[in-house]
């Protein structure tokens, strides 16, 4: 059985992604997680405290996965394929957490939301760099700022919760690899694209 933690935050953010964070009392949280209050409370300090676990288990998780991918071996451009697919897989697969998080990130108290700005912003500069990288090397085009490139593909990224079903004929594989293949492609260098 899943530790007390765990199940919190199993519960709530099913409950959160089905139901939206401000329609959900702490009561229907620990009542589906099968815990009391008290033993809530001994984990997290509030409802808020849960919301903002819930993404920032998500977001160390990927962080991490990242921070392997490019400190491995491979040249720079199999390193930013790798990493594009991971964050479109990575996301799909916890697509409640980040649904609650984007829905409901406005009810987190304002400490909280910076940072998690900052840990969002410390994985775009992450993949940055992997793009500066090869800009540095010729790999990539260098003529579109870097920022640029990252908004663009992490706009797409963030955009996934609107149209993506598993049930679909696309897999989050095939998604992710779509997107890599678009963000390498308009990476390439101004002379090799035509």
């Amino acid at each position: 059985m899943a530790s007390v933690p765990e199940r919190l935050v199993e519960a709530a953010t099913r409950l959160f992604a089905a139901k939206g964070y401000d329609r959900v009392a702490v009561q229907e949280v620990v009542d589906l997680a099968g815990v009391t209050k008290g033993a809530m409370y001994h984990y997290f300090g509030s409802k808020d405290d849960l919301l903002y676990e819930i993404y920032g288990r998500l977001l160390r998780m990927q962080t991490e996965r990242l921070e392997r991918i490019a400190a491995g071996p491979a040249p720079v451009a199999e390193r930013l394929r790798a990493a594009a697919v991971d964050v479109v897989v990575t996301s799909v697969d916890n697509f409640d957490q980040a649904r609650v998080y984007f829905r409901s990130a406005d009810h987190l108290a304002e400490d909280k939301r910076r940072e998690m700005r900052v840990e969002r912003r410390r994985y775009h500069e992450r993949f940055r760099a992997l793009v500066e990288e090869g800009q540095r090397t010729g790999v990539f085009r260098a003529d579109v700022p870097a920022d640029l490139i990252v908004h663009y593909f992490f706009g797409s990224v963030h955009h996934l919760g609107q149209w993506y079903s598993a049930d679909g004929p696309l897999s989050a594989e095939q998604v992710g690899r779509h997107f890599a293949d678009l963000l390498l492609t308009s990476l390439r260098p101004v002379e090799e694209s035509r």
